[in-house]
């Protein structure tokens, strides 16, 4: 259900923006529907996050339900490691998408040489 509600949210988009750009501001009907499928892309790319992932999931279980993951066992050793510290200390906080910033003692050695 979730796949056709995201599809829907995309055609009315599309629908909308191809309207706007033919009807409103006059252009030829294939820049208007170039106009739109940006449009709609752009819009459920940044708003839709949820529901894009919910219809990916759908898609997903439905060709690959048996799919192993991608990561690598590197990857997946130390998701777990993650995992397993945070659920032990919740008052730690695990940020792996970042790099890590250097200390204020290392940041004082870099400038004195």
């Amino acid at each position: 259900m979730s796949f056709f509600k995201y599809s829907l949210v995309r055609a009315v988009l599309f629908l909308a923006f191809f309207l706007l750009a033919y009807k409103v501001i006059g252009f030829s009907w294939l820049t208007a529907a170039l106009v739109a499928a940006l449009g709609a892309f752009l819009i459920s790319f940044i708003f839709l996050r949820k529901q894009r992932d919910g219809a990916t999931a759908v898609v997903a279980g439905r060709f690959a339900p048996n799919a192993e993951t991608t990561q690598s066992a590197g990857a997946s050793a130390d998701a777990e490691a993650e995992d397993a510290l945070v659920d032990e200390n919740p008052d730690i906080w695990v940020d792996s998408d970042r790099k890590p910033s250097a200390s204020k003692s290392e940041r004082a050695e870099e400038e004195s040489l």
